[in-house]
């Protein structure tokens, strides 16, 4: 492992962590906390900029630095600086633009995995990586987010769901279940697409794909066994996966039983429950293995981790409550918590990564 970080994905993840922050005020303006603008368009653009901006932007950073070719870079630095030009010019279209170029990269990129490895997992993500492409190509041509959203969120979980199954061969699963995964997968996509005509039934028919994908991994992912594993660091990144698993599927049962929302309270529950319990949780177990990959410098776990990984689910939890029960102050708070335990997480994390150079040099 290198002393020093890796400066070349630096200003790519600066670009990443300032839309992650982006999206984080956006979202508190959102929830109706009195905050100032900075920009005309930020509030509007909260999901694109989180989705896009931030979670774009890394992944398709990992994917170039694992793969080391230097024309995948393109991507990041397109989503990177699309998410800043869309808040800052919103009328020109052209950040949009750039996000959408970004999430062609993120296809090329892919396109080249799966040529070197034609795989059920590198394929899944590659679908994943579509369905970013997809939904930012609507996006672009006027259709409204809640139309869209699914696909940014098939996107990250296809993506996830890819990573997971490759993990998952060490536990050898037979060709049944991975044809069982395969279908599952399927259905998801299906659903997807179906609520383009029928915004309805297919967010029924997806939100039926999100609960499977948890009850699949109950056998066939590791992290359930991992969860009293000896080495903390391994614990922890297992709850992480586990409770992320369970707020999956606790999403899909939203959309399944009350199917498509195009705002309100039961919008906000179905989408975050997705969006932040889930992604942002595997988020949070990832991290001691993507950055390290990125930077080049370990991050050495602490038991203090769990204190933002609790704060996440237990605000959650508040905000989902207060979301059905139709309490404002109540919804607020939960999001102003959520927010707190990602700040929290990255406090943390940069933390860590100042230790490990401090150590090293």
């Amino acid at each position: 492992m290198k002393a020093f970080p890796n400066r070349l994905p630096l200003p790519f993840l600066f670009l990443a962590i300032l839309g992650l922050l982006a999206a984080l005020w956006a979202g508190l303006m959102r929830l109706g906390w009195q905050l100032p603008a900075l920009t005309p368009s930020l509030a509007m653009l909260h999901g694109p900029v989180m989705i896009s901006g931030f979670l774009g932007t890394l992944i398709t950073l990992e994917r170039a630095e694992a793969m080391n070719q230097k024309w995948m870079y393109l991507s990041p630095l397109l989503s990177g600086l699309g998410w800043l030009i869309a808040t800052i010019l919103p009328k020109l279209h052209f950040g949009m633009i750039l996000l959408t170029l970004a999430s062609l990269g993120g296809v090329a990129i892919l396109a080249e995995i799966v040529r070197r490895e034609f795989a059920l997992h590198t394929v899944t993500m590659f679908l994943g990586a579509v369905a970013w492409l997809t939904g930012n190509l609507l996006w672009t041509f006027g259709w409204q987010i809640y139309q869209v959203v699914f696909f940014w969120m098939a996107f990250l979980v296809l993506t996830i769901a890819g990573e997971r199954l490759e993990l998952s061969r060490v536990l050898r699963p037979t060709q049944m279940q991975r044809m069982l995964f395969g279908g599952i997968v399927a259905v998801f996509i299906a659903g997807i697409v179906l609520a383009l005509f029928n915004l309805q039934l297919g967010t029924r028919l997806s939100g039926l794909g999100l609960l499977l994908l948890p009850l699949w991994s109950l056998r066939n992912d590791i992290a359930w066994r991992n969860i009293r594993h000896k080495l903390p660091l391994t614990r922890y990144i297992a709850w992480c996966l586990a409770l992320g698993f369970i707020w999956l599927g606790f999403g899909g049962g939203l959309s399944l039983v009350f199917g498509a929302q195009a705002a309100g309270p039961r919008y906000d529950a179905a989408l975050h429950a997705v969006f932040v319990g889930f992604v942002i949780s595997m988020i949070f177990g990832h991290a001691p293995i993507i950055f390290p990959a990125i930077l080049g410098v370990p991050i050495n776990f602490q038991p203090a981790f769990y204190i933002h990984l609790g704060l996440l689910h237990v605000s959650l939890l508040l905000r989902v409550v207060a979301d059905y029960a139709n309490l404002h102050t109540l919804r607020m708070w939960g999001g102003l918590l959520n927010e707190a335990a990602i700040l929290l997480f990255i406090a943390m994390t940069v933390l860590s990564i100042r230790n490990s150079i401090l150590a090293k040099a």
